[in-house]
This record gives structure tokens, sequence and C-alpha cells, in this order.
């Protein structure tokens, strides 16, 4: 496989995933495009880690590669398809690397939300960190928080009740995934801070995890799709 084709193949799975992002792409600046699904495609492979089941040692060691990817490109020196685009942007690269362990500590189930919340705060940050730079956005506001939500947003819909704190599984009152999901809602308003492309892909996931919160099926229309992330891209 070449690595043009190699990279494809990376940016095929995430927009596999994300088919909404066909409708909401055009409102990113096109110099913008490939870059923006490279950058997302990267937080994915961190979320698969994540939200491993049964063995989680090849995991961690991929997740130990990335680290040392990661610390390369601050050297301007890729290994991984992805790095062609995203090794340029001089971001903060080695501090996300370091952020990276805190996914391992994170993908035991939690005691309290409170501890959900702390165990992703510095990935989280870190991650706000390299958008701040990516897309020229001045930090303004609480950029962390959202991308900590949609990070256990998309850990509970990947793991299902594996991913909701044990208090609420002991408490016994209705679905417990499900009041996990309300909870997260609660810090996620529907329009947040941060760079367009965040703002809009947070738009989208967080109408995947209301569908969870209130029990029903995801609908998903272009012409929705289309409406949700030009509000969300207008700041």
């Amino acid at each position: 496989m070449t690595t043009s084709s190699a990279l494809d193949s990376f940016l095929d799975k995430w927009r596999t995933r994300w088919p909404e992002w066909s409708v909401a792409e055009p409102f990113v600046p096109e110099a913008q495009r490939t870059l923006v699904v490279a950058w997302f495609t990267l937080l994915q492979e961190f979320d698969d880690i994540l939200n491993t089941s049964g063995d989680p040692m090849p995991a961690d060691a991929k997740l130990a590669w990335w680290g040392e990817e990661l610390r390369s490109w601050a050297g301007q020196r890729s290994r991984h398809p992805l790095g062609r685009l995203l090794e340029p942007v001089r971001a903060p690269w080695t501090a996300l690397a370091d952020a990276l362990p805190d996914l391992i500590e994170a993908r035991a189930a939690a005691l309290e939300p409170a501890q959900a919340f702390k165990a992703l705060q510095p990935y989280a940050a870190a991650v706000a960190a390299v958008e701040a730079v990516m897309f020229y956005t001045p930090v303004r506001g609480d950029v962390a928080t959202p991308v900590l939500v949609q990070t256990l947003a998309q850990r509970l819909n990947a793991a299902g009740v594996a991913a909701v704190p044990r208090s609420l599984l002991a408490a016994g009152e209705g679905d417990a995934a499900q009041r996990w999901a309300q909870q997260l809602l609660a810090r996620w308003p529907a329009r947040v801070p941060g760079p367009r492309a965040r703002r809009m892909y947070a738009s989208l996931a967080r109408t995947r995890l209301q569908a969870s919160a209130q029990g029903r099926e995801l609908k998903v229309t272009p012409m929705r799709t289309l409406l949700r992330t030009w509000w969300a891209g207008r700041g």
C-alpha cells in the first residue's frame, strides 16, 4: 500500500463513522478540509484506544507508539501517514504525547462522575491547545471542557455501560447509561467555544448524545445537519 492510499484509508475510516460530515464540510475553509479530517481521524485513533475491550496490551502498546510518533513530529520526523498532513503544523505535539497515558487510567470505570471528568482533563486541555494552533484560533473561554465532554460521550457510545460511573450503576433508578448521557449533556452547551471545525464536530456529536439521553433512535437528515452545523459554525 502506498503512503497516499494508506492516508486515504485512515481518512475514509473516520468519514465512514461520521457520514454527516459530508454535509457540514462545505462550511470549513477549503484549504483546511483535509487537515480537519486528518486531525479528527487522529483523535478517533485515541478514542479507539481509550475504548478498547478485552486484553489492553495491544492498545497500550499502540498508545506508546503514538506518544513516540507525536514527539517526532516536534522534530519534523513523522512515520505515520497522518503525519504528512499534521506534522507541518507547529502545534504542541509533545504536550499531547505527555497526556496520552491518561487514556489508560480513564479506561477503568470511574467511581463517580467527577472522577471521570478529572481523569481526562489534561488530555482534553492538550487537544484544545493543539486545535488553537492548528486552526489559528485565539483561546477564548473554556475550550477544553467541550473536548472533554465529547470524549466521554463518544466513550459512552462505544463502550456502553462500561463507561458509566459506578455510582450511577449502583443507584438503580432507570437506565444508568441514559442518566450518564443526561449528565454529560448538562455540561455540554449546544454551542461551544473554539475553532469552527470543533464547534461543528461537537454539534454532530452532541446530537448523537441527545438521542441516547432521550432513549430514542438517532434520526439524521441532510437538512437538519446543514442547519445545525451552519448555526454551530457561525460562532
